[in-house]
């Protein structure tokens, strides 16, 4: 069976204040081409299909062309709901929508109901794992304590138990929207992070043929049968490296696996340029980054006048400008930003507690109440996108 997966679209999404919306119909057409034309059997969307939990009109309209696109090329397709996306408002009219081919996995309890599809070797079950926050879904599942593995786990031994009650050579397809351990995140990704901990372990989808993943927005292969699709374009600067691609994946009769990378349109090019910007502003080896969005990261001692103006000249798709003068870290002029790069909420509260009682961090018990105060406040913020 002929698989083509994708994942965070998230339709309605800009960057850095430059709409995508031509962009994502782009990559939208170049997709049902390659369904089409690469006679792909099945579609799967890993979620983030939209950037926020009420999208904007815009998104919805491209959402809904490209649903009657594919259902009328006769290309089933099956998504799930992502940490962005309402999965209430996504999952509207999924049953009437299924009558199309379009199979929406959006409510937790039906995780272990697959989507059966035949080729001329049988069938293959496609099971749906809709983003589960664990605060929210812990009860459905019975999980012993809120954790993001802990709730995949007790997702995912019902699948297992489904599945075991098929006929042998059955094989199965898993789509889940996490963060795997072993996986590489960009500055792009919202923070799922439950008790200190976001990742889990590749294991928790052993005895399935192929995991298609969504969340992180770099394609990747976590495990030869576990992989990442990755955003179709790029959300932020850190993705300026990656390369934009779909898996296109043939499941052989056995469980076989082989997988192709397609890749996407790209809009513009990303640059990241860091230096003097007298440096940048001279450089000819730059002049291939001309045309490109571009995020400036100056490191002139002092702030130069006019500076983005000046880049303009030469880079005339400047976005983003950063300043970060060349000093030691202890320095005493260097940056707060700076010093907090790469720092959790957490370690940031714990280093605040040592502050103001000159040196004496919190204790097990107080580490614990800051855990639990930044998990309730990141829970609050995902039901009130998520309740209509």
């Amino acid at each position: 069976m002929r698989i083509l997966h994708t994942s965070d679209w998230h339709l309605g999404r800009s960057f850095h204040r430059v709409g995508l919306l031509d962009a994502q119909a782009a990559f939208l057409d170049h997709l049902v081409a390659t369904a089409v034309d690469r006679a792909v059997d099945v579609l799967l969307v890993a979620g983030d299909v939209y950037d926020r939990a009420v999208p904007p009109l815009t998104a919805v309209e491209l959402f809904d062309r490209a649903l009657h696109r594919l259902a009328a090329a006769g290309v089933p397709t099956v998504m799930i709901s992502g940490n962005h996306d309402s999965a209430r408002r996504l999952g509207v009219g999924a049953g009437l929508i299924e009558r199309a081919g379009i199979h929406l996995r959006t409510d937790p309890a039906g995780c272990a109901t697959p989507v059966l599809l035949a080729d001329a070797h049988g069938e293959v079950a496609f099971y749906g794992l809709p983003y589960l926050e664990p605060a929210l879904v812990r009860d459905e599942f019975k999980a012993p304590k809120t954790g993001h593995e802990a709730v995949l786990g007790a997702a995912m031994a019902r699948v297992r138990t489904d599945l075991a009650a098929r006929a042998p050579g059955t094989r199965s397809v898993v789509l889940a929207h996490a963060f795997v351990a072993g996986g590489a995140p960009s500055d792009s990704e919202r923070d799922i992070t439950v008790g200190g901990v976001e990742s889990v372990p590749a294991a928790v989808f052993d005895g399935v043929d192929y995991a298609a993943l969504g969340h992180l927005h770099g394609a990747q292969t976590v495990t030869e049968r576990v992989r990442y699709a990755g955003s179709p374009l790029a959300y932020s600067f850190s993705e300026a490296t990656h390369r934009k691609t779909m898996w296109l994946v043939e499941l052989g009769p056995g469980g076989e696996l082989e997988a192709e990378r397609i890749d996407c349109p790209v809009p513009r090019a990303l640059a990241r340029l860091r230096g003097r910007i007298d440096d940048l502003l001279d450089d000819p080896a730059l002049a291939r980054h001309e045309d490109a969005w571009t995020e400036a990261t100056l490191t002139d001692p002092v702030r130069p006048a006019e500076p983005m103006a000046r880049l303009t000249k030469r880079f005339p798709h400047t976005l983003s400008l950063v300043f970060d003068p060349d000093r030691t870290d202890d320095d005493p002029h260097a940056s707060y930003a700076r010093r907090l790069h790469g720092r959790t909420d957490q370690q940031i509260a714990e280093d605040f507690v040592a502050h103001v009682r000159g040196g004496s961090g919190p204790d097990t018990r107080e580490r614990a109440v800051l855990r639990g105060a930044f998990d309730d406040v990141r829970v609050e913020a995902t039901v009130r996108e998520v309740t209509p």
